[in-house]
């Protein structure tokens, strides 16, 4: 078969050479509604009571709650295209710390809203996303389900603040220190897709 009529490889799926089209768009989707709920917290913290704070807070369940369902997407999306995606770039040690800082953040950003969304379910008081009461209030709180979110969330939410600072300052320190292209795979896609394009 000849190249001319070779199918080309889709844009959506990843490659060797860059993240494809869903990937991106649930690493960048979900990067701008982390950046919402991360403002709502620091307002929240450190602004109480004020407008602004109660208009970001008043989202914090159903912005929590789509980026825990986006979350698993993208784990089930990635474990698809396990075999095809971009190695991580750099002497075995700095790709193996790469791949443990991945399955922390991927692990941080399931267990975070798992926790608020079991306190939310358990603590009586209702629970509702995007303004559809998911769970009615009234009934007992059930502290089997509510005080593991109490005493964790809000700290492995700092956490997982942490290490999302520590995931862009490295992806900045690929982009202009080591100029590897790691960035670039994210932001750009696949190299065949451009030329192909």
């Amino acid at each position: 078969m000849s190249i001319a009529g070779a199918q080309s490889p889709s844009p959506l799926a990843d490659r060797p050479t860059g993240y494809g089209l869903v990937t991106r768009t649930l690493h960048w989707g979900m990067a701008l509604l982390f950046a919402w709920q991360f403002a709502g917290a620091m307002l929240h913290a450190l602004a109480e009571r004020t407008p602004v704070e109660r208009f970001v807070w008043a989202t914090h369940y159903s912005v929590g709650v789509t980026l825990w369902a986006l979350v698993l997407a993208r784990g089930a999306w990635g474990l698809a295209n396990l075999g095809s995606r971009p190695r991580h770039e750099g002497p075995p040690l700095l790709a193996r710390a790469a791949t443990l800082g991945h399955l922390a953040l991927y692990a941080l950003m399931v267990v975070v809203p798992t926790l608020a969304i079991l306190r939310a379910a358990g603590n009586g008081r209702g629970f509702s996303v995007y303004g559809l009461q998911l769970v009615a209030p009234g009934g007992e709180p059930n502290a089997a389900l509510v005080a593991p979110g109490n005493v964790l969330h809000g700290f492995l939410g700092w956490t997982l603040l942490v290490l999302v600072a520590g995931h862009v300052a490295v992806a900045l320190w690929h982009a202009r220190v080591r100029r590897d292209g790691t960035l670039r795979r994210m932001t750009h896609g696949p190299e065949e897709s451009r030329l192909i394009g």
